[in-house]
Order: C-alpha cells, then sequence, then structure tokens
C-alpha cells in the first residue's frame, strides 16, 4: 500500500500513540495513511518524519502531545484538535487504554461505536442483557460552527455501565464526532449524579483496512483501580473486534442504497451522509475498486 492521495483525510489531525509509548531519545516506526512514519521525543516535544525507503527520515510534519496522545499531520489541517475542556476538570482520571489493531475500516470502527443495538448481544450483562433491546428515539444533528456530528437524548439499560458501577441503570448517551476518525461518548457517571463519564476512540488508519485504535477514558472514580479500568475497556472492545473485522463490504458503503438502515440507525446514516458532504473516500466502499491490505 502507498500513502493515500485522499486530501480529507491527509488534511487532518490523527492520532498515533500515547505519551507513555515513547521516551525522550527514542524513536517509534509506524504507518499512518499508507505512508511509514518515524515518531520520536526531543525533550518532551514529539516530533514526526515521513520513513525514506531505505528506512531513513524524511519530510517532516507537524506534531503536537494534547489528552496525554500525540496528534499529527500529513497534510495541512484547517481546525485543531478537537476541543475537550473536560480535560482540565479536578476529580477527573486521565485512563490512556492503549492500542489494539483491527482489521476493519476506521469509518466501520467508528459508526460500531455509535451504534447502541449490539449492545445486549455483543456487550451481554455489561452495556446491555435481553429482554431490553430497543433503542428509543434520539436526536442527530450537524452543529455548526465547528462542524461536528452529535447524536443525544440516547438511553439505554447497562447492567454494568462502568467498572465503578454497583448495580443496573439507565444510561444517558451523548455521542460526539468531531472528524471521520474521532469520536467521544459522554455517558451518565454512577458515582457522580449529574456528571458524565467520557469514553473515546481516536483511529490510527495504518491502512484503509487495518488501524490502531487508541481507547481512553476520562472518568469520575477514585475507587477503581488504574489496571481495572484498562481491562474493562479491552473487554468491550475486543468483544467488538471479532464483528468488525467479519463485516463486508470491508469499506463503508456511503450510499443508501448498499445497506438497509432500521430507526436506530439515525446517528450512521447521517455519519454517512457528513462523510459523503466532506468528499472522504478513504475507508469506504468503492465497488470493486475497494483496497484492501495485504
Amino acid at each position: 500500500m502507498t500513502k493515500t492521495t485522499d486530501s480529507v483525510a491527509l488534511n487532518d489531525w490523527q492520532v498515533i500513540g500515547n505519551i507513555d509509548e515513547i521516551s525522550t531519545g527514542k524513536r517509534r516506526n509506524t504507518r499512518l495513511l499508507g505512508q511509514d512514519i518515524i515518531v520520536e521525543m526531543d525533550d518532551d516535544r514529539p516530533r514526526m518524519f515521513e520513513a525514506n525507503a531505505d528506512g531513513g527520515m524524511g519530510k517532516e510534519h507537524p506534531a503536537q502531545i494534547l489528552y496525554g496522545h500525540i496528534w499529527t499531520t500529513l497534510g495541512t489541517p484547517a481546525k485543531p484538535p478537537l476541543d475537550m475542556p473536560e480535560f482540565l476538570e479536578d476529580g477527573r482520571r486521565l485512563v490512556s487504554c492503549g492500542a489494539v489493531t483491527v482489521r476493519a475500516s476506521p469509518l466501520r470502527i467508528v459508526e460500531n461505536f455509535l451504534d447502541m443495538s449490539h449492545f445486549p448481544y455483543v456487550h451481554t450483562g455489561v452495556l446491555g442483557e435481553e429482554p431490553i433491546t430497543e433503542v428509543t428515539d434520539y436526536k442527530s444533528e450537524i452543529r455548526q460552527p465547528d462542524d461536528e456530528l452529535w447524536a443525544t437524548d440516547c438511553n439505554f439499560f447497562q447492567p454494568q455501565a462502568a467498572m465503578s458501577a454497583d448495580d443496573g441503570q439507565d444510561s444517558e448517551y451523548m455521542y460526539r464526532i468531531t472528524s471521520p476518525f474521532v469520536t467521544v461518548l459522554y455517558k451518565t457517571c454512577p458515582a457522580v449524579d449529574g456528571a458524565w463519564d467520557l469514553v473515546g476512540i481516536f483511529v490510527q488508519p495504518r491502512e484503509e483496512d487495518v488501524c490502531d485504535v487508541h481507547t481512553f477514558m476520562l472518568v469520575i472514580d477514585d475507587v477503581s483501580t488504574y489496571v481495572d479500568l484498562v481491562h474493562f475497556q479491552h473487554k468491550i472492545f475486543l468483544q467488538d473486534r471479532s464483528i468488525l473485522e467479519n463485516q463486508l463490504p470491508k469499506g463503508l458503503p456511503l450510499s443508501p442504497k448498499h445497506e438497509t438502515a432500521i430507526r436506530a440507525d439515525g446517528s450512521s446514516m447521517l455519519y454517512r451522509r457528513w462523510l459523503r458532504q466532506k468528499g472522504l473516500t478513504y475507508g469506504t466502499y468503492r465497488g470493486e475498486t475497494e483496497t484492501r491490505a495485504a
């Protein structure tokens, strides 16, 4: 695979790791949008270079640390990464869960994150449980001027909504997609009435159908250990991985004619329309031209 020419994907900020994965003076080789890259820390400042054919460092691109992660771009973004003021709130714990590799389209991964209808069947006993399977009406919209997709008034009964939850609860959700490969979930905090816990995924597309998914939590929980919080989130995500890796077609169809939607798919359909309006093709289903990683 070679570096994409998709300008929408190139001109965006992408996460390529958390700050605990690389120390000053060390280098890390990874891949982004079909391009081999080299990341290094220089006095706590990240630097990112395209890798030459011989493995040496080529063109340097912007890089920055934000929310405990390293962000970079292969193009010229029109706006900064997402603004997440909750990161500065007292009492919150940032839990960087590390990366999980998934052989799926980055768009499929984000869309799956938006889907509540699979909770009782895939995350049984944690995020859902039969016979409570109905996804009630919720609101989906594009908010301007930030050009972000929000789904609000999402409600679902969950046997264990969070690591700190002692019993089942009716959880309220808000989904926020700030760019094609970045999404954050705001959900009812079991520990504090009226507060939100945040769970998000930063998807690093190595290829159109191979991604590293960097998961984080920003939670109010002074009881659970860091390790237990990571294990709780990994358990949920690994249940999703087998589903994602077996979806066909691999790419996400943006045309409504390719897959039948139901009422619960309102946010997914808006996500696809939003991507289509942006002109994004990377990670989409393009019929016979759909690419697959070797």
